[in-house]
């Protein structure tokens, strides 16, 4: 079972500690955005506040990475917490004490998200390899996968209740108190977690990384399918929603939620199931059955049979990560993995604008077929490179 992992004390703690955070973060992006939208600016002012919270991504993670690889990992996951917090805390304290809330606050605080967004989606995998057994790779990747696809939900639905009951200003105090929480369960991690580099193998390159060919062909193939992803719930799905499909936004809300629903099963499945093949050949089957899914929305206007190929791309696409995670941490030097994660992740959160420009003209135009089409091929032709060049 996926959740027997969970005796691991210290992976416990950790991931406990990440998952409320977690929840903080789509609480902070709700909180935020309504804040924006009901203040001067409106839909423009809620433009620049998402470009806040993007923009930064790609500078912080280019940066963090480093760190984790210089300093005991606790310490940097407990700072960037504590950091978080505070930011977030600012604007709270400003609307009780300060008489209001400076109208540029929630843009500093998103960009100050924004630029450390990528310590713990690096920190907490790099981490992972030192608090489990090496059997046990894919149900603490599933894990993860898990508490990034329920915190979401989750963070989204609870601030969309409370900002109703107490505002959005004062969710955004509880958002400041679970990042308290991650500060604190970093620190009870008494696993060290500090560099691992010795006189003999000093501190090797991130160069080195290129020279493996098996993590080079699946972070391409990863990048192609983020491409797709994005371009499918980005663009086309709320397209579909507003111009073929009966019933607007509870359609597309009907969408989101299946692909969250497959999310879900997927990461109990990988992590409870090892494939008889290869890891390189059981990545590539999972991406190319992800890549049937795009080819559902062909069957529109039909949104039940799109609503499962959302389903299936989610399922398949979580079992593909969670796969893809224990083969890096399997190949990835240890006193690597701080900088190969933040740069493998930079990469990951970069790629789906990419897929949303690709496929916007194709449906300005009306043609749902080769916007189909095209996301299966990027999404698909990949997976073909893992399965004709296997490396267990």
């Amino acid at each position: 079972m996926t959740l027997t992992v969970l005796a691991t004390r210290d992976f416990r703690r950790l991931w406990i500690g990440s998952s409320i955070s977690l929840v903080g973060d789509g609480m902070t992006l709700v909180a935020l955005s309504w804040l924006v939208l009901n203040g001067p600016g409106g839909v423009a002012a809620l433009s620049l506040l998402a470009a806040c919270y993007t923009a930064p991504v790609l500078a912080g993670g280019l940066a963090v990475g480093p760190l984790l690889d210089r300093f005991d990992k606790r310490h940097v996951l407990a700072a960037d917490s504590l950091v978080r917090g505070v930011a977030v805390a600012t604007v709270p304290l400003t609307a009780v004490l300060g008489g209001g809330m400076p109208g540029w606050l929630p843009f500093v605080v998103a960009a100050l998200h924004g630029l450390l967004k990528m310590v713990p989606m690096a920190g907490v995998p790099a981490a992972i390899p030192d608090l489990v057994e090496p059997d046990e790779l894919d149900k603490a990747n599933a894990l993860e996968s898990l508490a990034y696809a329920v915190s979401g939900i989750v963070g989204y639905a609870l601030a969309g209740t409370l900002i109703d009951a107490i505002g959005a200003v004062n969710v955004l105090a509880l958002d400041a108190a679970s990042y308290l929480c991650f500060a604190v369960a970093a620190l009870l991690v008494r696993t060290p977690l500090r560099p691992h580099v010795t006189a003999e193998t000093g501190r090797p390159r991130l160069a080195h990384l290129l020279r493996d060919r098996a993590l080079v062909r699946t972070t391409l193939a990863f990048m192609a399918f983020n491409i797709a992803e994005g371009a499918l719930v980005l663009v086309a799905g709320p397209w579909l929603a507003k111009d073929r499909l009966p019933g607007g936004p509870a359609t597309l809300a009907l969408l989101l939620s299946a692909l969250s629903v497959g999310e879900l099963a997927g990461g109990f499945l990988a992590g409870s199931w090892k494939p008889n093949t290869g890891r390189m050949r059981a990545i590539g089957l999972a991406q190319l059955v992800a890549a049937a899914g795009f080819l559902a929305v062909l069957a529109v206007p039909d949104r039940w049979v799109l609503a499962a190929g959302f389903l299936l791309i989610g399922a398949a696409g979580v079992v593909m990560t969670v796969w893809a995670q224990s083969l890096r941490m399997e190949l990835i030097p240890p006193a690597l993995r701080g900088r190969a994660f933040s740069v493998l992740r930079t990469l990951m959160q970069a790629t789906p604008p990419l897929g949303a420009a690709a496929v916007a003209p194709l449906l300005a135009a009306g043609n749902l077929t080769l916007t189909a089409v095209l996301m299966a091929a990027l999404a698909g032709l990949p997976a073909l490179l893992l399965l004709l060049h296997p490396r267990n």
